[in-house]
């Protein structure tokens, strides 16, 4: 990245590793998406998820970099147990890594993305948060806390253009983009296929107008809740299965420092402050799933909210 950046010391050497990790994988994945050979494991931590080699070299390599960056941490990988890295037998930083994030499609050549997260225990929330997109040109999203404790977010193109990100989606329901990641038949799409109440107000016309300007579309784990926060779509919705922890905080985070809003289906805000105070407790992290609406303002998730079967 520039010189010039305004984004801070450690968390723009996070973007340069992802930035990397990048460009060591993409090829990878590019020739298994031509070849057919997509290195499928079965998954014995995670049952219905899909797990390749990448998804391990990537665990992997990641946790050999990130000892350059930071002496001491827990690491918290999808693929792994969470573990004490370093000479610090009881480190404040816990780093959140989702190393390949749809992996299923990813070895495909169509999505792939990767999360790293740092979580300071001692304030009880992320203080950098990192997302890369392996395959467009808006290839960076990070959330950074500044030297005066602000919470910032930014986005920067594989050209090296950096964006701040302060200016979420103000639109209703009626003209907004919702996504959903409804790929799954069963657990996702026939769910979202009987919001009918939600889909009927997305669908409607406003003002008397026949122009119906709400749009549904697909998106994916964190990158779907930085899409919103850049004001690309403007809400994302997760009310049949919930998201685990790597899926929903990277995403969080960034969202939160851009000036969106992320609650639950009870409409109460979710807090960043994740309860990874031991490691038994970043373990026990892992495994809940978190149902949400995020979007660009509170009003529109309110909205969503209330037209919401839940």
């Amino acid at each position: 990245m520039s010189s010039e950046t305004a984004i801070p010391a450690l968390a723009t050497r996070i973007a340069d590793l992802v930035r990397s990790m990048i460009l060591e994988v993409r090829p990878r994945l590019v020739n298994a998406a031509l070849t057919g050979e997509r290195k499928e494991h079965e998954n014995l931590r995670h049952g219905d998820n899909f797990l390749s080699d990448f998804d391990l070299w990537m665990h992997e390599r990641y946790k050999e970099a990130l000892v350059q960056l930071i002496p001491s941490f827990v690491y918290a990988s999808e693929e792994a147990d969470p573990e004490v890295i370093g000479p610090d037998a009881d480190p404040d930083l816990c780093i959140l890594v989702d190393p390949l994030d749809t992996s299923e499609l990813a070895v495909r050549g169509l999505y792939g993305y990767t999360h790293i997260m740092v979580y300071s225990r001692a304030l009880a929330r992320p203080i950098i948060s990192v997302i890369g997109d392996i395959f467009h040109h808006i290839q960076l999203y990070i959330g950074a806390r500044d030297e005066s404790g602000d919470d910032r977010a930014y986005m920067i193109t594989a050209d090296s253009v950096e964006y701040v990100l302060c200016r979420p989606s103000q639109r209703p329901l009626t003209q907004a983009l919702v996504t959903n990641y409804l790929m799954r038949p069963s657990e996702r799409f026939m769910p979202l296929a009987r919001q009918e109440k939600f889909l009927g107000a997305l669908g409607a016309s406003e003002g008397g107008s026949k122009k119906k300007d709400g749009r549904i579309g697909v998106d994916f784990g964190s990158v779907s809740l930085c899409h919103v926060a850049a004001g690309l779509t403007d809400a994302t919705v997760e009310f049949a299965k919930g998201f685990a922890i790597w899926d929903l905080s990277p995403g969080h985070y960034i969202l939160h420092a851009a000036g969106g809003t992320v609650i639950d289906l009870q409409g109460k805000p979710i807090p960043l402050d994740y309860r990874l105070d031991s490691l038994a407790d970043i373990a026990a992290a892992m495994n809940p799933r978190q149902k949400f609406i995020a979007a660009g303002n509170p009003s529109l998730a309110d909205e969503i909210l209330k037209t919401l079967s839940t």
